[in-house]
């Protein structure tokens, strides 16, 4: 049987690297158990970046994960265009960050798949409509 692949989101990623993160005792134990790579998409990293930086840490280790190949940026949102301007506007009262319909899109082309993270919004997303989103969180 093949292992659950894991779509990674920012929450999880800022709160592992940022030790005063609210998350990160929960992110640690994460990555702790976690052996093979998370796949994200280029928003989730940039986000990620975003909030480092505003947090005054470097970024260098985001784009360790990627080189280490432990975070794999694995999709396309070039070719998703009309799917996630579909979703954010789905989600609009929520509203849908870009990297979370990036996150979404990705779990209706992966079947077997679950969602790292820290959003409670991944409660309310639906793939292919109305199935849920399996998600790993501190909330589940």
């Amino acid at each position: 049987m093949a292992a659950v692949k894991l779509l990674c989101d920012t929450g999880p990623l800022a709160a592992f690297l940022n030790r005063a993160d609210q998350f990160h005792p929960w992110a640690r134990e994460q990555f702790e158990r976690i052996h093979q790579p998370l796949m994200t998409c280029e928003a989730v990293i940039s986000e990620t970046v975003f909030l480092l930086h505003e947090s005054g840490l470097r970024a260098d280790p985001i784009f360790e994960m990627v080189a280490r190949g432990k975070l794999l940026g694995a999709f396309p949102a070039s070719q998703h265009w009309v799917d996630l301007r579909h979703l954010i506007a789905k989600y609009q009262d929520q509203p849908m960050s870009f990297a979370d319909a990036c996150l979404v899109r990705m779990s209706e082309l992966i079947e077997d798949c679950q969602v790292l993270t820290t959003d409670n919004h991944f409660r309310i997303y639906r793939r292919n409509g109305r199935r849920m989103i399996p998600v790993l969180s501190p909330f589940a």
